[in-house]
């Protein structure tokens, strides 16, 4: 790792269930990363806020209410408005093929992982995707 990265992670919406997030948050810690957890029922506006306050380089989403299609993209935006284009941003949750290849096509989402992905396979990504992003 380049350096220490700041990574926000968050559960927007109104999904309760928070198990594979806080595991998400711990092994992302564990891996090296500074990581910032707003809990639960976050809205977009939020969560970009807490980007914008925390001057973090990535935002990880989980959703597992269905509300993906509506929610990743409206982060993704609330992310622009506060010019912070330059925010990597992926997700996780329970999302069928074919929205998972429209967020990564064309909604602005770098990836999303879905349940069952590797720990270590998802820390391996992240710090690949934010070295290459560095001078």
């Amino acid at each position: 790792m380049k350096r220490t990265y700041r990574v926000l992670v968050a559960k927007p919406g109104l999904d309760g269930h928070d198990r594979g997030v806080k595991i998400i948050a711990r092994a992302l810690r564990d891996g090296g990363f500074e990581v910032i957890y707003t809990g639960l029922f976050q809205t977009p506006e939020q969560v970009a806020e807490s980007a914008l306050q925390e001057d973090v380089d990535a935002v990880g989403l989980s959703v597992l209410s269905g509300a993906h299609m509506t929610l990743f993209p409206r982060v993704v935006e609330e992310l622009a408005r506060r010019g912070l284009d330059d925010v990597l941003v992926f997700g996780g949750g329970i999302v069928p093929d074919d929205d998972i290849a429209e967020l990564e096509g064309n909604r602005g989402v770098a990836r999303i992982f879905t349940p069952g992905a590797p720990l270590d396979e998802i820390c391996s990504w992240l710090e690949t995707t934010l070295d290459a992003g560095e001078p």
